[in-house]
């Protein structure tokens, strides 16, 4: 028949735990109110229950009501635990003559109950709860069977009824907290919802009203997300966008390096820039300058690449114009050495022509020379100073600088400075904007012949570089540059020049990076300057 009791006890105080929780997961999760009031008169309204279903053993009746003393203290703090005790003492009274062990058993958990809940107020309930219901155990030992001699023969009856009290403490706390566990992750899951929500609300509002073209392309080398703005600048549909094959709308000059960049992104896991040309529904074509990011899918493998692209039309013609006026600078600050050269070749035929008189051969070859020569050196200088349209052809880089160096020579004898021209056996192939090459040379050959106010030497040397690449390297004697200024150098309008701009290097910087090319600088004060710059050769391209 205890057992029963026990079981029938159990299961009513289980009910009378998990239905408040069940019922206001219906309703909403806010705070309630006044929740230790409420509780502890619920928690009181059930200990009266569980006190008249109390099962008696000779004269004395045992209920469960104390694990919800114990539950309401560790949950809901001694006013609720004061509340549920009153309404427990008042009903053991009224269903119980032995008035005495009653009262004074429920004064003494009360007070103890009381101290314990002080000191242990910062712990979990779950740790309170534990220790509160070994103080139970402890109260119970000495108070009931020691002091008013209760069973004090039967100790397997009171182990039972504190494994009784025991077992309904542990269930209610497993009801409580599994609510509370559900109820945080239930929080936390519509936090994280919001959070989300706001963080795509946020994201959706720069993606559609940014100038910027922003793209996600899978591995498969398809579009799963195109930004609105891509109808805005191109002139298509988005759906029509991403139906559409890269080669379509892709300049063909470029479609081939594009494509091997994205397989490079892919496999290498690292960002990369990367400029190309799109071709507008209209027909004409616009320049991009794109930031190209990987993204990490499951196992570490690069599932997509996000691509934040911007129009650089304007930003192009404003750098042909800086180039532009960067080539008539140069022209005209080697115009003096130029008329020096040319005065040479002059002074030398006109002296010929006064003694020509006969037929004589070494004669007219060598006045045919000297002619070649000042039309040389006058080609090269129109070359420089009139706008070329741009047009990518394979080209020998030897030539090049061969070419750029003897454009130079008349200034460089001038200042003292002598050239040392150091070639591997190679004609170093590469596609490229034949006068920009140029260009880049010029203004850093130039550059190293200003550094160096004594006189000296320059070695330029062309060697090859890691399998696909060669490299020019440009050695100078002069001045040097600070190690902490090294960065900076290719910026806009910075320049170690009292006079400069910084749009010289800044532009040979441009100009290197759309021929897919990377400078590097190697510098110490009074020792002299190192500029490397690497190229692809033309084969890689193929």
């Amino acid at each position: 028949m205890i057992l029963l009791d026990y079981i029938i006890n159990l299961s009513i105080f289980s009910l009378f735990v998990s239905t408040p929780l069940v019922i206001r997961s219906f309703i909403n999760h806010r705070p309630i109110r006044q929740l230790h009031l409420w509780g502890g008169l619920y928690a009181g309204a059930v200990t009266a229950i569980l006190v008249g279903l109390s099962f008696h053993e000779q004269g004395y009746s045992y209920d469960i009501r104390y694990a919800i003393l114990i539950l309401v203290f560790s949950y809901l703090g001694k006013g609720a635990g004061f509340i549920t005790g009153i309404f427990a003492l008042v009903s053991r009274l009224l269903v119980s003559d032995n008035w005495e062990p009653a009262i004074v058993g429920w004064l003494i958990i009360m007070s103890v109950f009381t101290a314990v809940h002080k000191f242990s107020s910062r712990v979990n309930p779950i740790k309170t709860t534990a220790v509160l219901f070994g103080t139970y155990s402890v109260i119970y030992v000495i108070t009931v069977p020691i002091l008013f001699n209760v069973f004090r023969s039967s100790p397997m009856f009171h182990l039972q009824y504190l494994l009784f009290v025991g077992l309904g403490v542990t269930v209610g706390s497993l009801l409580i907290e599994s609510y509370e566990r559900l109820i945080r992750n239930f929080n936390e899951k519509k936090s994280m919802e919001k959070t989300l929500q706001e963080s795509e609300f946020k994201y959706r509002i720069i993606a559609e009203n940014t100038s910027d073209l922003i793209a996600v392309m899978d591995r498969d080398l398809t579009l799963s997300y195109l930004s609105p703005s891509h109808e805005f600048v191109l002139g298509y549909e988005v759906p029509e966008l991403k139906e559409m094959d890269v080669n379509v709308i892709i300049h063909p000059e470029e479609a081939d390096i594009f494509l091997a960049n994205l397989e490079k992104i892919f496999e290498d896991n690292e960002e990369m820039s990367m400029e190309f040309r799109l071709q507008h529904q209209k027909g004409h074509w616009i320049e991009f300058e794109s930031r190209c990011m990987p993204v990490e899918g499951k196992n570490g493998v690069i599932e997509h690449i996000v691509m934040i692209s911007r129009d650089i039309s304007e930003r192009k013609k404003a750098e042909e114009f800086l180039l532009q006026s960067e080539k008539l600078s140069i022209v005209g600050e080697l115009a003096a050495g130029v008329a020096h050269e040319i005065r040479n070749p002059l002074t030398t035929i006109k002296g010929f022509v006064q003694l020509y008189k006969s037929d004589n051969r070494e004669i007219n070859e060598l006045l045919l020379s000297e002619l070649e020569r000042i039309e040389h050196i006058t080609t090269e200088m129109l070359s420089l100073g009139k706008p070329q349209a741009i047009q990518m052809n394979i080209a020998s880089l030897k030539e090049i600088i061969e070419n750029t160096a003897e454009i130079l020579l008349p200034q460089a004898n001038m200042n003292g400075i002598q050239f040392s021209l150091l070639f591997e056996e190679s004609d170093f192939l590469i596609t490229c904007e034949k006068n920009q090459i140029k260009q880049v040379f010029l203004n850093l050959i130039k550059n190293a012949m200003e550094a160096m106010h004594k006189g000296g030497e320059i070695e330029i040397s062309l060697r090859q570089g890691r399998e696909g690449q060669c490299v020019v390297s440009v050695l100078d004697q002069g001045c040097g540059i600070p190690e902490e200024f090294l960065p900076r150098l290719g910026e806009p309008f910075y320049s170690l020049k009292e006079k400069g701009t910084g749009l010289g290097l800044m532009i040979c910087h441009k100009i290197i990076k759309q021929h897919h090319g990377s400078i590097l600088y190697r510098s110490k004060l009074n020792e002299g300057t190192l500029i490397e710059i690497t190229f692809p050769l033309e084969s890689d391209f193929e």
